[in-house]
C-alpha cells in the first residue's frame, strides 16, 4: 500500500487481520443480538406511529382499534420467527432466504429473493438513520432543516464503523441498543406503575385536540373501514422488518452456530413483542394522536405547532415531571434506530459475496477486506443508501411506504421454500421420529406462509401507490444480476480449456514471453505459458497467489491432471492479496541475483465494451503499475481478445495500428475507394534505432 494512504486507511479501520484470525470475529449470542436484531427491535419505534397515522385519516372514531390491530401484528411477528428458526438449522451457511429459495424454487425464484433483500437492506439504512434522526430533532428542534444532513452523515459513520469489522462493530453497537432495550420496557412499566398502582392519569400532549377525518374520509364504514383497517395492519407489519437478518448472518456465530441463532431469534422476537404492545397500549393509555396532517386534523392546537412523534409523546406523557426520562428515551431512540441500519450493513456484504461467488454480482464483492470484513459490499450499501436519503429528503414516512414489500416477498419465498425442502427430505427418511418432526417443521413452515403471504396481499393492495418503486428496483436488480451472470458464464465458456492440451504454436503468437502468473488454468494461462516457453528463459515457474484454499487446491489439481510441464508456486497470502505477495516474490528474486532480469508475464482478458472493464483485470492493472516501478523487473501483457472485442478491430482495408510493426502489408484508402498495399519500411537492424 503506497505510504501516502497507509496511515489514513489504518486510523480508519485499524490494523490487517490475517485470515487464520477470521474465527475471531465470530459473534457470542450477546453481542450477536444488538448486531443482527436491532433492526427488529428498533422498528418498534416507528411502527405503532405507522399504525396511528393511518388509523387518523378516519379520525379520532378509528383510533381505538390500535390495540386490536397491534395484537394480530405480534402474532404475525411470533408466526414467522418461529418459521426462520426451522430456517437457520435447515440452512446454516449464510445464504439465508436466498439459499431456501435457489435450492428449492430455481435460480429465478432466488434471484427474486435476492433482489427484495437488497432492496429491503438499503432501505432499512434510509429508513433507520432518517426515523433516528426525526426523534431526536422532536428533542432538539433546533436541529430542524439538517435532516439530509445528519442522515448522511451518520450513514457514513456507520460504513466506518463497519469497516472495522463485525465484531468491532458489534461490541460498539451493544451498549445503545441494550440501553434502548431497558429504556423502553422501564417506560412501559413505569407507565403501568403509575396507572395502575398510583392511579395517575395519563395524558399526551396531543390527547386534549380533536383529531378530524381527512377531507373526503369522514366516518368509515363497511368496506372502507375494512380497507383502512388493513391499510394500518399493512403499516404496522414494518415490526417485522429484520427478522431475516439472522438467517443471512448465521456463519458470524460461534458454534454451535445453528442453535445460537435460533436461541437469539426466540429472544428478539420475546423482547420485540414486550416493547411492541407496551407502546401501542401506553398510546391507548395517554390518548397519544397521530395526524397524516396536523395543521388540518388537530383542531385545538396551537398556532406553529409541530407534531412530535408518537414515542416521544408517550414518554413525555410517562415521565411527567422527571425530564431526564423523557431525554434518556429520545437519546437511546435516536441511536437504536441509527444502529439498526448496522443490521443492513451486516447482511448485505454477506449476501453480495454470495451473490458474487455465483457470478450474479461483480467479483470484487466476493472479497474481504483488511479487517475480514466484506468491504467493497460495505461501501457500495452506503453509497445507495446516501442516493435514497437525499431524494427523499431524509422523510421516513415516505420510505417507509418502500420498505415493506421487500420483506414479504423474501418472507414469502422462503416459507414456501422451506415446505418443499420439509416435503423432499419426508420421502426419503425413513425414521419415524423424523418424520414427525419434519412433519411438524412443515406445520410450522406452511402457518408462516399463510400469514405471510396475507400480509403481502394486503401491502400490495393498500399501498401500491408508494410500492410500485420498490417493486421497480427490484426488477431493475433482477435483470441487471441475470446480465452479469450471462456475461460471466460466456466469458467462462470463451476461457474454457480443450479437452486437451494444445500444442504451442496453436496457443502461443509467434513472439517471445517468460514467467507467468495465473489465478485459473483457462485459455489465456495455457497461451501465456506457451508463449513463456517459446522464449526460452533460463528458469521458467508459473506463480500464483494463495487467497482462497478451495480454490489454490482445485488450481494444483487441475495443474497435475493435465501433466503440464512449468512447475507451479503457490505464494502464502494471509491477507488475501494478490499484488503484496507477488511483489516480495519478485523483490526476493532481484535480492538473491541483483544481475538477473525478471520478466512477469500476465494473462489479460481484452473486452470491447465499457462496462465490461468493471467486471475484469482489475487485479491485473493493480499488479502491473506496481511492477512498472521496480528496477530490473519486465512486465509483459499476454492479451485474450474476448468476442466483444471484435467490434473494436479496425475494418479490412485499412491499416491497423501494429500492422507495419508485425511486418503486414501497410494498406491505404484511395479515392475510388479500393485498398491498395504500400511495402512495410525495412526493419532497421542499427541497435542504436529507435523503433
Amino acid at each position: 500500500m503506497p505510504q501516502l494512504t497507509a496511515l489514513p486507511k489504518r486510523i480508519l479501520i485499524g490494523r490487517a487481520l490475517r485470515s487464520d484470525k477470521l474465527g475471531e470475529t465470530l459473534l457470542p449470542k450477546r453481542i450477536a443480538l444488538p448486531v443482527f436484531a436491532s433492526d427488529a427491535l428498533s422498528s418498534v419505534a416507528y411502527a405503532p406511529e405507522e399504525i396511528l397515522l393511518t388509523l387518523s385519516l378516519a379520525g379520532a372514531s378509528a383510533i381505538r382499534f390500535s390495540w386490536q390491530i397491534g395484537v394480530v401484528v405480534a402474532v404475525v411477528m411470533l408466526a414467522v420467527v418461529t418459521s426462520y428458526r426451522q430456517n437457520v438449522h435447515a440452512y446454516p451457511s449464510g445464504g439465508g432466504d436466498y439459499e431456501v429459495a435457489t435450492v428449492n424454487h430455481g435460480p429465478n425464484s432466488g434471484l427474486v429473493v435476492a433482489s427484495a433483500l437488497m432492496v429491503d437492506y438499503v432501505l432499512t439504512v434510509a429508513v433507520s438513520t432518517t426515523s433516528g434522526v426525526a426523534n431526536v430533532v422532536s428533542a432538539v428542534p433546533v436541529l430542524r432543516g439538517h435532516e439530509v444532513a445528519l442522515s448522511v452523515t451518520l450513514v457514513l459513520l456507520l460504513m466506518g464503523m463497519n469497516l472495522r469489522g463485525v465484531r468491532e462493530s458489534g461490541t460498539a453497537f451493544a451498549v445503545p441498543t441494550y440501553a434502548f432495550m431497558a429504556g423502553v420496557i422501564g417506560m412501559v412499566g413505569f407507565g403501568l406503575f403509575r396507572h395502575l398502582v398510583l392511579g395517575d392519569a395519563l395524558r399526551a400532549e396531543s390527547a386534549g385536540f380533536h383529531l378530524a377525518p381527512t377531507p373526503g374520509n369522514g366516518a368509515l364504514t363497511g368496506f372502507a373501514l375494512v380497507f383502512l383497517l388493513l391499510r394500518a395492519f399493512s403499516s404496522g407489519c414494518a415490526a417485522l422488518t429484520g427478522v431475516e437478518a439472522i438467517s443471512n448472518g448465521v456463519p458470524a456465530f460461534r458454534e454451535p452456530k445453528s442453535r445460537n441463532a435460533a436461541s437469539t431469534l426466540l429472544m428478539m422476537a420475546g423482547i420485540a413483542v414486550v416493547m411492541f404492545m407496551g407502546i401501542i397500549y401506553l398510546a391507548h393509555l395517554t390518548g397519544t394522536q397521530m395526524a397524516e396532517d396536523p395543521a388540518r386534523q388537530l383542531l385545538g392546537a396551537p398556532a406553529g405547532y409541530h407534531q412530535k412523534t408518537a414515542l416521544a409523546q408517550i414518554s413525555a406523557a410517562v415521565f411527567a415531571g422527571f425530564t431526564p426520562g423523557f431525554y434518556f428515551i429520545a437519546a437511546v431512540t435516536g441511536l437504536i434506530l441509527v444502529l439498526a441500519a448496522n443490521t443492513a450493513f451486516n447482511g448485505f456484504p454477506v449476501l453480495g459475496s454470495i451473490l458474487a461467488r455465483d457470478r450474479y454480482l461483480p467479483r470484487q464483492l466476493r472479497t474481504r477486506g483488511d479487517r475480514l470484513a466484506f468491504s467493497n459490499g460495505i461501501v457500495l450499501l452506503a453509497a445507495v443508501a446516501v442516493v435514497f436519503v437525499t431524494a427523499f429528503g431524509a422523510d421516513p414516512n415516505r420510505l417507509i411506504q418502500l420498505y415493506i414489500v421487500g420483506v414479504f416477498v423474501s418472507f414469502n419465498m422462503s416459507q414456501s421454500g422451506m415446505i418443499r425442502h420439509w416435503t423432499r427430505l419426508l420421502r426419503t427418511e425413513a425414521d419415524a421420529g423424523q418424520r414427525r418432526r419434519m412433519r411438524r417443521s412443515r406445520l410450522i413452515n406452511g402457518f408462516g406462509l399463510v400469514m405471510t403471504a396475507a400480509v403481502l396481499v394486503v401491502v400490495l393492495v393498500t399501498k401500491i401507490g408508494h410500492a410500485w418503486i420498490a417493486i421497480a428496483a427490484m426488477a431493475v436488480l433482477f435483470a441487471m444480476m441475470k446480465a452479469i451472470r450471462r456475461h460471466y458464464d460466456r466469458v467462462a465458456g470463451e476461457l474454457a480449456p480443450a479437452a486437451e492440451p494444445e500444442p504451442a504454436g496453436a496457443a502461443a503468437p509467434t513472439r517471445i514471453h517468460a514467467v507467468v502468473l495465473v489465478s485459473r488454468l483457462h485459455r489465456p494461462a495455457l497461451r501465456a505459458l506457451a508463449y513463456a516457453e517459446l522464449a526460452r528463459p533460463h528458469v521458467l515457474e508459473a506463480v500464483t497467489a494463495g487467497v482462497d484454499a478451495a480454490d489454490t487446491a482445485a488450481l494444483r489439481e487441475e495443474w497435475e491432471r493435465r501433466g503440464i510441464g512449468v512447475p507451479l508456486k503457490v505464494l502464502d497470502s494471509p491477507y488475501r492479496e494478490i499484488t503484496a505477495p507477488v511483489l516480495e516474490y519478485v523483490r526476493g528474486l532481484r535480492g538473491s541475483s541483483p544481475h538477473t532480469v525478471v520478466s512477469v508475464y500476465i494473462p489479460e482478458y481484452v473486452v470491447g465494451r465499457w462496462y465490461e472493464h468493471l467486471l475484469h483485470n482489475q487485479s491485473a492493472l493493480r499488479l502491473k503499475g506496481r511492477l512498472l516501478f521496480k528496477p530490473g523487473v519486465m512486465v509483459t501483457s499476454v492479451p485474450w481478445q474476448s468476442e466483444s472485442s471484435a467490434r473494436r478491430r479496425p475494418a479490412r482495408g485499412r491499416s491497423a495500428p501494429g500492422d507495419v510493426r508485425r511486418g503486414e502489408p501497410r494498406r491505404r484508402t484511395v479515392p475510388s475507394g479500393a485498398a491498395v498495399e504500400i511495402p512495410a519500411p525495412p526493419v532497421s537492424t542499427d541497435k542504436d534505432a529507435v523503433t
